[in-house]
């Protein structure tokens, strides 16, 4: 295995995961404390991801909640991660951003997906015509660079408020044509690895050997999502992990639920853990103390070669969660300082 010797940056993906007993302004309120203490931890960035539909995820409108984050904190990067452009129209995308890179000058991220964030009969009530964007995504896509352009002046429909504004475009995917279509537009690509392992390798391999050069960026950039539940304790850590372990199982089931309280591993939840569609959705799950998660982050990195991780860290507890995150930062930290 060659060692890969980079620094690595590091940044959260942050969904509002709703707990148990826990309400949706409580929730917010911990994704903004949440998001102080990465920018005191060294974080570089904090997506906020569009859901929709789904009792346990608060981040449903998703450019209110980056705006809101970044009016309170000061250095930190915060974006989408991501916009579900068919979701959307890209006149209001390029609005929307426009005005957070203005408001937060150099500070917003505007990663993509193709994707709906929720289930077809939801879709559909979002936008009962996204079939024909999804279909056209790659054009949507440059529909908002064109928006973004200082070269506008002379368009006949135009987001003024977003020209020559500096917002950087990440391509987000799960499968092999965002690949693809990351390589060939010559734009950042961050891949959802925190539940869709199984095309990462051949993903990124995609990406870096069919990259072209852009105006936006030189040289490839490549971001993974993880799941870490990092503790003290191995045996708290795996506490922990029952919360994410009944989240996983209740989108197989379609059981909706707020994040449930973590529990002792049980004979059956080992069994669950194991089962294979669960087993590959968690692949990428790194649980443990601080030794332990540490070698299983530094294989990662070794293997994918990526230049970010973008962590997940779905517990019940806030407190606990950003413990984990702690712990995550020094591990990185002591990893790009050796």
């Amino acid at each position: 295995m060659e060692t890969i010797n980079k620094k690595i940056a590091y940044s959260i993906l942050e969904l509002a995961i709703v707990s148990d007993g826990v309400t949706i302004e409580e929730t917010f309120k911990n994704s903004v404390a949440l998001a102080q203490k990465a920018e005191e931890m060294g974080y570089k960035r904090l997506w906020l991801a569009e859901h929709h539909n789904m009792v346990h995820v608060a981040s449903v409108a998703t450019s209110i909640l980056i705006g809101h984050i970044a009016g309170n904190t000061k250095t930190i990067r915060v974006g989408s991660g991501g916009i579900m452009l068919p979701n959307h129209s890209p006149l209001i995308v390029a609005e929307q951003f426009g005005t957070l890179g203005r408001l937060y000058p150099n500070r917003i991220d505007l990663g993509l997906g193709r994707a709906p964030g929720t289930d077809q009969v939801t879709a559909h009530a979002i936008r009962s015509d996204r079939m024909q964007s999804v279909n056209s995504f790659p054009k949507e896509i440059e529909k908002i660079q064109q928006y973004f352009s200082t070269e506008s002046e002379w368009e006949q429909v135009r987001a003024v408020v977003a020209e020559g504004v500096n917002v950087p475009l990440y391509i987000l995917g799960s499968s092999l044509d965002s690949a693809h279509l990351a390589a060939k537009m010559g734009l950042p690509y961050a891949f959802a690895s925190h539940f869709a392992t199984g095309l990462l390798e051949e993903a990124l391999h995609i990406y870096r050997k069919e990259f072209q050069p852009s105006e936006y960026l030189d040289k490839p950039y490549t971001i993974a999502g993880v799941n870490v539940i990092a503790a003290d304790t191995d045996d708290e850590a795996e506490r922990n992990f029952t919360s994410l372990i009944r989240m996983f199982l209740g989108i197989l089931t379609g059981k909706r639920e707020p994040l449930q309280p973590p529990m002792e591993m049980t004979d059956e939840l080992m069994m669950i853990q194991y089962n294979p569609a669960v087993r590959e959705m968690l692949k990428y799950s790194f649980v443990g103390r601080k030794e332990a998660v540490a070698k299983q982050v530094d294989k990662f990195l070794n293997e994918m070669g990526v230049d970010e991780l973008m962590v997940v860290s779905n517990f019940y507890d806030y407190n606990d969660r950003v413990k984990s995150y702690e712990i995550l930062s020094e591990i990185i930290d002591e990893r790009n300082n050796k």
